[in-house]
């Protein structure tokens, strides 16, 4: 099975290329919804992160999301001790998952999408790498809508992140989604095939 990384930067289309790639036939998994279940109630993730970050859980015992993320978002070391307890976790999920794909589909090719695949070195264990991109003012617009933020507060969100030039460097594909649906559709179609002939 081929194995692939899908990467960008916040708000600049990832989830979209993702679901281009599953209407071709791709197995897809989204790193952002196994880091929700390995935080479920009750999971050894969600009792770590409560003994590491104090009391981030709402009423009904599940993680405040909102409530750990303004605690780490500004916190570097924070965002570091975070990600080192649910990285791991995270990549065992996905490797179950993809094991799963495997016995049915050995042939398949599965695109695993991952804001933070670079930093944490993740696309290591892949056989290739996609980077996600568009224009950086797209982007600020883009993230400025979808989280109702102000200019300034979407541009240090941004800012946090690695740039998407030094991103674009560990690509061995990259999807502009600067343009409309339909190019950023062209553009998948592409590397799908690309990937396809590389597994025959």
């Amino acid at each position: 099975m081929l194995k692939v990384g899908l990467t960008g930067s916040i708000a600049v289309g990832k989830s979209h290329v993702l679901r281009m790639f599953a209407e071709l036939g791709c197995h897809v998994l989204d790193a952002d919804q196994i880091a929700r279940e390995v935080v479920a109630p009750e999971t050894a993730g969600l009792k770590s992160v409560v003994a590491t970050f104090g009391d981030v859980l709402n009423s009904d015992g599940t993680l405040n999301r909102a409530k750990l993320g303004q605690m780490v978002f500004a916190d570097e070391e924070k965002r570091q001790k975070l990600n080192s307890l649910l990285h791991p976790l995270i990549i065992a999920a996905q490797d179950e998952q993809v094991r799963e794909f495997e016995s049915h589909d050995p042939d398949g090719i599965v695109i695993i999408d991952a804001a933070l695949m670079i930093e944490s070195g993740g696309y290591q264990r892949l056989d290739k790498l996609i980077v996600v991109y568009c224009d950086p003012e797209i982007e600020l617009e883009r993230l400025m809508k979808r989280d109702g933020l102000a200019r300034e507060a979407a541009a240090e969100r941004i800012n946090t992140q690695m740039p998407q030039e030094k991103k674009k460097t560990y690509a061995d594909f990259l999807i502009d989604t600067s343009g409309s649906l339909d190019a950023t559709r062209a553009q998948v179609v592409s590397v799908f095939e690309q990937l396809r002939a590389s597994t025959n």
